[in-house]
């Protein structure tokens, strides 16, 4: 029997590790923290019974994902709730527009646009599945649904604000430019609709939904699956090099390039220890908790109905604070996400008090404070916020990677989104996955497809170094 040793335990982590232990290795999961899960950790942070998400809280492609389909995470435990509107997008005007789950109901309220959105986002909605077989890979590969990503393709190049201009509204230029904006990057240059792009794709065909009870439900359902093929899962473990691993078979690493690049010293081949040492991070996140009386006052009502909220204004201006944050200064309003989760899980607020999730889009490595332009966007679309604030909690970029050394000063995406990192992550080749160590395998976020809770990284570093192991 073959042995695997996994190095964190995130989602890509665990996920590799259930396919390896369902492919009949002898698995070992080792994290250096008290708890697992990575970014999908969440508890209640203020003692009252409100539950809080640490980090990632709504999830298109994790329900949409064909490695947790594959892995058939609801036979343990993991049930997703959806808000009545996905995300909603207020302006200075006091309307909003609102992304709903049906591609039908959110043209219809574009205006204008409704036919241009059915016809773009829609359809690609209808071919999501299919396309995700492709983007969720690395790029380099052969696709398997060549026509559909060729479709996929022309528009995701575009920049996400010369894309925007097919819409004739403000409202849906906004929208788009939102959802655009979860990447982290500059929205002017190539390449940077494409997240936005797969994004909505994914949320019009599977919905934004929320994990029942908490983010963690999601790593606590990997887990079950994982010692129910037989593997074992060590926490508060650290590994600061190979040699503290013993003689396995295949190692993954669940980790940043820079971590990887320590922990396989010099065994590393220079080519890919120049790659990794090159591997270049995003803007980071400042995240507030906010313990609030009661519904939030949106000057639109729909806000109040979808599970996220994007503040931002129009795109020119959430354009604006993207290259900011980009180029290292903090803007004067920066880009918010807001999260209702309660909406969508009632468990989340079992009292009057609701826990408000927040975080904004800063500088990387930003050590200033942030809790009061984020109040502010937020009370400029709901006037009369700050008098509902019961408590809130601050973290800092610094403060979220204490939490996840793979947030690297505070970048929560493992790595930039711009285009260069888009086609080589965490360097250019047909196996992103392998360190040029044999049975060394990277399996983080740094690796494609990237960012979010989804698993198809650790998939496909899984079935590498299954590869490697039938050799």
């Amino acid at each position: 029997m073959s042995e695997a040793v996994v190095v964190g335990s995130g989602p890509n982590g665990l996920t590799a590790a259930v396919i390896l232990a369902r492919a009949g290795c002898r698995v070992r999961v080792v994290e250096a923290a008290d708890t697992i899960g990575g970014g999908t950790r969440s508890g209640d942070v203020f003692g009252t019974g409100a539950t809080h998400d640490h980090c990632s809280a709504f999830h298109p492609l994790g329900a949409g994902s064909p490695a947790f389909r594959d892995l058939g995470l609801d036979g343990y435990g993991l049930q997703w709730r959806w808000p009545e509107i996905d995300c909603a997008h207020p302006l200075d005007d006091g309307t909003a527009a609102a992304l709903y789950r049906s591609v039908t109901a959110t043209a219809a309220g574009l205006g204008v646009d409704e036919a241009v959105w059915r016809d773009m986002i829609g359809g690609m909605a209808d071919d999501f599945d299919d396309l995700a077989d492709d983007v969720l890979r690395p790029m380099l590969g052969v696709p398997r649904h060549p026509v559909r990503l060729a479709e996929f393709g022309h528009r995701a190049l575009y920049p996400a604000t010369g894309l925007a201009r097919v819409f004739r509204s403000e409202s849906a230029r906004a929208l788009f430019g939102g959802v655009a904006a979860h990447a982290f990057t500059r929205l002017d240059r190539p390449g940077s609709a494409a997240p936005g792009l797969m994004l909505l794709a994914a949320g019009h065909r599977h919905g934004w939904p929320v994990a029942e009870g908490g983010s963690s439900a999601i790593g606590k359902a990997l887990a079950s699956a994982l010692i129910d093929a037989g593997a074992a899962i060590v926490t508060g473990q650290s590994v600061e090099s190979l040699a503290d691993l013993g003689s396995p078979d295949v190692v993954l690493l669940d980790v940043s390039p820079g971590a990887a690049l320590r922990i396989i010293g010099e065994r590393l081949p220079w080519r890919v220890a120049r790659a990794y040492r090159r591997y270049r991070h995003g803007p980071a996140a400042f995240k507030v908790d906010y313990l609030v009386d009661g519904d939030i006052g949106w000057a639109d009502p729909v806000c109040g109905r979808a599970g996220t909220v994007h503040l931002g204004g129009t795109i020119a201006e959430i354009a604006a604070s993207e290259g900011a944050a980009a180029a290292g200064r903090m803007p004067e309003r920066p880009f918010t996400l807001v999260g209702q989760q309660w909406l969508a899980d009632p468990t989340r607020a079992p009292g009057r008090l609701k826990p408000l999730w927040a975080y904004a889009h800063v500088p990387q490595g930003f050590t200033g404070d942030a809790t009061d332009a984020i109040t502010a966007q937020i009370e400029r679309f709901a006037p009369g916020f700050r008098d509902q604030i019961v408590d809130s909690v601050s973290t800092s970029p610094s403060g979220l990677a204490r939490a996840n050394p793979n947030y690297v000063d505070g970048d929560i995406g493992g790595g930039r989104n711009d285009l260069r990192h888009l086609i080589a992550r965490p360097r250019l080749s047909a196996n992103p996955y392998g360190t040029g160590v044999p049975g060394v395998f990277l399996c983080s976020s740094a690796t494609p497809p990237g960012g979010g809770v989804h698993g198809m990284c650790g998939h496909n570093a899984a079935q590498a170094a299954l590869a490697h192991l039938r050799r």
